[in-house]
């Protein structure tokens, strides 16, 4: 909170995933949660903010929009999201693996292993249209 006025917030910090690194690494983790409604209906699985409603910003938008207000350069964008998809397909994969070994009895793993199929996919598209 800001020293002067401490009813005004001036940041925010994830105690959970706090790092010193690559912003445009966060950037990407961020928009590999973003949802739009041109998605492939099945990554409804992993949308934790309402990014697929009318008026959201899309993912180019919102790059483009961070640009404008960070000052940074988001050039190699593909890199960042899709290290992004691949983190997410590491934890997805884990949370089956724990499902499959009863380690778990939480239902909604059951069925998670499709995800990895689905942003396998997703994945392999961005690579396609890639100019890396």
């Amino acid at each position: 909170m800001d020293p002067d006025d401490p009813t005004r917030f001036i940041g925010i910090l994830d105690w959970e995933l706090t790092t010193v690194g690559d912003p445009l690494m966060d950037l990407g983790i961020s928009l590999s949660y973003w949802v739009e409604p041109d998605d492939p209906p099945e990554l409804e699985l992993i949308r934790t903010i309402p990014s697929n409603l009318d008026g959201m910003l899309s993912r180019e938008q919102f790059l483009r929009r961070y640009a404008e207000k960070s000052g940074r350069k988001v050039e190699y964008y593909d890199f960042y999201y899709l290290f992004a998809l691949f983190r997410m397909l590491v934890v997805v994969q884990q949370m089956y693996f724990r499902y499959f070994n009863g380690q778990t009895n939480d239902e909604r793993f059951k069925e998670i292993v499709q995800m990895v199929f689905v942003l396998d996919e997703v994945a392999r598209q961005i690579i396609a249209k890639s100019e890396l």
